[in-house]
């Protein structure tokens, strides 16, 4: 039963990031990178984010390379909470959201950086671990 648990966890935070990912790229990344830019990123990272998003998102979803994409999705979300959503607090204020979803999305991506992918991945179809 935990194998199907872990499973549907990581399924869904796959399309979470894939779509987050992909709408950066449909929405005109360049909107993005002007956000990043004004938080004092360079805008540049704007297309490292989204293609780690989407395309771990996407390895998630599948179980693939679960580890590695846990890892980066995590570091992801703490660079978010603490540039650009810390300040706004953990609910949020003034109809801008807080760091409470990225904190989720951070520690469930920390789960699979620590624990793999379960049985039904292509982590261990193709190479035997989980």
């Amino acid at each position: 039963m935990q194998n199907i648990g872990s499973t549907i966890l990581r399924v869904v935070l796959g399309i979470i990031f894939a779509v987050h990912g992909f709408q950066k790229f449909q929405g005109g990344i360049s909107y993005t990178a002007d956000f990043f830019d004004s938080l004092g990123i360079p805008g540049f990272m704007a297309y490292i984010v989204a293609i780690i998003e989407l395309v771990g998102g996407i390895a998630l979803i599948l179980g693939l390379a679960t580890r590695i994409f846990g890892a980066l999705l995590t570091i992801t979300m703490i660079v978010a909470i603490f540039t650009a959503k810390l300040s706004i607090g953990f609910i949020g204020a003034d109809g801008l959201a807080g760091y409470e979803l990225d904190l989720a999305l951070g520690a469930i991506a920390l789960y699979f950086t620590l624990a793999g992918a379960s049985s039904f991945s292509l982590d261990a179809q193709l190479f035997g671990k989980e």
